[in-house]
């Protein structure tokens, strides 16, 4: 699209496949939201994870991807930038409502050109002040813009099981641990063992989405002791593992 139809537009897809869109930005906002599956935004400074009730709101002309998991029912919102002008210029994971998700698949049903000064446009009001009170959660991780830490940062990603010491980075990088320590709390604003475990348990998100056993998901995710998984991850999501898996009403 050139241009919003109205300053509110919607989208609705369903994706049986694993989908990753070309990176791309927009001058307006994008609300990606799944009634189910987990979707990811990729962005050059963090990575941003949504599992249902949890969207990802991402500002206007923010270069970016999305990665869908199998399976997802993707509702998206397209919002001119002028109707977000509150939002900060980086993503958000934001908390979604039982009420704002109602707003989110009602609006869905709406005409693109819906009637903005009628009951259309009164639905459309309400859901962005709905979506403007949305609470912002953590379920985002911090990105490196040196290139060594990128490297060791996509292993990780990709395989967060992996269990080299930063001793062991250091070697493969040529660099020492120091300047590696120094760099990782610069560039991302944790240390690396907080880092590392932000990863492991955001990566936690898909697998328990898909109804993977709690014990598997942690063994897949790099900890030996699943009692310790489940110490952490209501640390970071003031919830179970177990509770997260059963989301009702989806």
């Amino acid at each position: 699209m050139d241009a919003l139809p109205r300053p509110l537009f919607a989208r609705s897809e369903s994706l049986a496949e694993r989908t990753t869109t070309p990176r791309h930005r927009h001058p307006w906002a994008q609300l990606s939201y799944a009634i189910s599956g987990v979707l990811r935004v990729h962005t050059e400074r963090g990575r941003f994870l949504a599992p249902p009730q949890r969207a990802i709101l991402i500002p206007p002309g923010l270069l970016h991807e999305v990665i869908s998991s199998p399976q997802t029912e993707m509702r998206s919102l397209y919002i001119d930038q002028r109707a977000v002008a509150w939002a900060p210029e980086h993503c958000q994971v934001l908390a979604v409502s039982p009420l704002l998700r109602e707003l989110i698949r009602a609006f869905g049903a709406l005409p693109a050109e819906y009637d903005e000064q009628g009951a259309e446009g009164r639905l459309a009001a309400v859901l962005l002040d709905q979506l403007r009170a949305a609470p912002a959660i953590g379920y985002s991780l911090p990105w490196p813009g040196d290139a060594r830490l990128r490297q060791l940062c996509e292993a990780l990603y990709e395989q967060p099981d992996l269990s080299l010491s930063l001793k062991q980075w250091s070697e493969r990088l040529q660099v020492s641990e120091k300047t590696l320590t120094r760099q990782f709390q610069r560039d991302t604003g944790l240390s690396f063992r907080a880092w590392r475990q932000r990863l492991r348990l955001l990566s936690a998100l898909p697998l328990l989405e898909q109804g993977q056993p709690v014990t598997d998901v942690a063994l897949a995710c790099g900890y030996e002791s699943t009692s310790a998984f489940i110490a952490a991850f209501g640390q970071l999501f003031g919830t179970t593992p177990g509770a997260l898996a059963r989301t009702p009403d989806r």
